[in-house]
């Protein structure tokens, strides 16, 4: 039985969110088959699905799934459980994921400097190129230093509103 079957959900209008949010976040650069998992993760009541679950949802194939759980698990955004007493895979999602995936961008953000700080030597600082890359690793600094001051604010934010988590 479906998730919409068991909450008297309407099942189409499920479907169409899920739809209309994963092609937001296409549009904003996720691929499209993991931004569908993701979507179908997070709209669940249980916050977790089976490949099964999901590949019914979604009408895609275990590979399509398989594919879209591992891009979501590398970014942080979903977590994979094994089901007790199962071979079984649950993917699940938690309330904090963006914050996660975000926070995780932090080494990211450290490798792109590093690339940056050897761009502006190759091309030389006083050339147009390398003022173009000393003007690009500024602002990856910049944000790296602010995104902690950020998450920090958002944690406060999150445990006035919601309550500590």
């Amino acid at each position: 039985m479906t998730e919409s079957a068991r909450t008297g959900r309407d099942a189409e209008a499920v479907s169409r969110f899920v739809e209309s949010f994963a092609a937001q976040l296409v549009e904003a650069g996720m691929a499209r088959m993991p931004a569908r998992v993701f979507v179908a993760l997070l709209s669940s009541d249980a916050g977790s699905m089976t490949s099964a679950e999901l590949g019914e949802q979604l009408r895609i194939s275990p590979a399509a799934v398989s594919g879209a759980v591992r891009y979501l698990a590398q970014t942080h955004m979903v977590s994979r459980e094994r089901e007790p007493g199962s071979r079984r895979e649950r993917y699940r999602v938690h309330g904090d994921q963006w914050y996660e995936a975000i926070t995780n961008r932090d080494a990211v953000l450290k490798r792109w400097e590093i690339a940056l700080r050897e761009g502006v030597t190759s091309l030389g600082a006083d050339t147009p190129a390398g003022r173009r890359m000393s003007e690009t690793l500024a602002f990856f600094e910049f944000l790296e230093g602010e995104l902690a001051a950020l998450m920090e604010r958002w944690r406060v934010h999150r445990d006035k509103t919601f309550g500590p988590g």
